[in-house]
């Protein structure tokens, strides 16, 4: 038996955009499961999404949601090997299954009936987590866990560079800079990219400046700052962030000859393209949507030796009492990361 708890809480999604939060169970590991005390979960845009109930055909009530990350082994389950009681680790929250189309070619990271946790099954805004051993990312000691929970968006970042296929010396525009725009800039210019982010918050802009990334406001005339930067080429790779129509737009202008758009914000609605600018210049649309574990590895590593600079993004952290105010806190905007703390007061 691990470590015991007392009086374990938890956040729960309970429809109509309420959050409740109450007393929790204990549950003890099974086969091939751990059990984690959680540190610190993270919130997200596809967190407020559920709120809102965005994703409510997915997410079944009443649910304990969150994603995003980090704490210790408490429990470990039988059949479990290779870890420890104690052990710093965090949670790559996919489960695929193995048989379909996807997983067959090697993608189970899109499996057709993937399981994302925290939006299909339970998730970590809690002070107990019950998890697959398959599914944990160790981290290294002297990782803080409050750093440690900003590796799954981390990842995301990642792998949408992975994805644009970023080389040394390509100029980037990163289009949105909340903080997976700027995860983004920041694991784009660990490999070696200039890159710029574009941002109409004045807050958010501040933040970048202060990491050393060049920023625009949008709102200016970015075409003609754009070409000024590039001689007139246009940039290699766009990230497309801010999930608004306005940012497609703005993304296919800036592109190069050959560039590549990656698709990294939620569009929930049809948005209009211009694809003349994309036959005319041979441009290439890639989507990014989740990660693979790699990315995981190599956000741990950035993350470690301090190449991306969490501590920087964090601007909120919210103990577990507090989840709904968290949620008021990224709802008004401006905000970066926001944690919630899940570990007992």
């Amino acid at each position: 038996m691990g470590s015991v708890r007392a009086r374990p809480r938890r956040a729960t999604y309970i429809g109509d955009e309420r959050l409740v939060v109450g007393d929790a169970v204990i549950v003890e590991p099974k086969a091939g499961e751990v059990r984690i005390d959680v540190a610190y979960t993270g919130i997200c845009g596809t967190d407020l999404h559920i709120l809102h109930g965005a994703m409510d055909h997915r997410v079944t009530l009443p649910a304990v949601i969150g994603h995003e990350m980090s704490g210790r082994i408490a429990d470990i389950g039988p059949g479990v090997s290779g870890w420890a009681i104690g052990d710093p680790v965090t949670v790559m929250p996919l489960r695929w299954c193995g048989t379909c189309p996807a997983c067959d070619r090697g993608f189970a990271h899109i499996c057709q009936r993937l399981n994302f946790m925290g939006i299909d099954s339970t998730g970590s805004m809690q002070s107990s987590w019950v998890v697959p051993a398959s599914n944990l990312v160790r981290l290294p000691a002297d990782l803080p866990l409050r750093t440690a929970a900003l590796v799954e968006p981390a990842a995301v970042a990642v792998h949408d560079v992975r994805r644009g296929g970023v080389q040394p010396g390509e100029k980037v525009a990163v289009i949105g800079g909340g903080p997976v725009g700027l995860l983004v800039a920041l694991v784009a210019s660990a490999a070696g990219a200039d890159v710029t982010v574009l941002e109409p918050d004045d807050r958010r802009r501040s933040v970048a400046a202060s990491l050393g990334i060049k920023v625009l406001d949008p709102t200016g005339d970015v075409v003609a700052a754009t070409e000024e930067w590039t001689n007139g080429a246009g940039v290699e790779v766009a990230f497309e962030v801010s999930g608004a129509a306005a940012g497609v737009t703005t993304a296919v202008q800036l592109l190069a000859v050959r560039g590549r758009l990656v698709l990294v914000g939620i569009h929930s609605a049809p948005r209009e393209v211009d694809l003349f600018r994309i036959f005319w210049r041979e441009l290439t649309l890639i989507g990014a949507r989740v990660y693979e574990p790699g990315d995981f590895d190599t956000a741990v590593q950035l993350l470690s030796t301090g190449q991306i600079p969490a501590e920087a993004l964090i601007s909120h952290v919210t103990p577990l009492d507090n989840a709904a105010e968290a949620f008021a806190i990224l709802e008004r905007g401006g905000a970066m990361k926001v944690l919630i703390d899940c570990q007992p007061a």
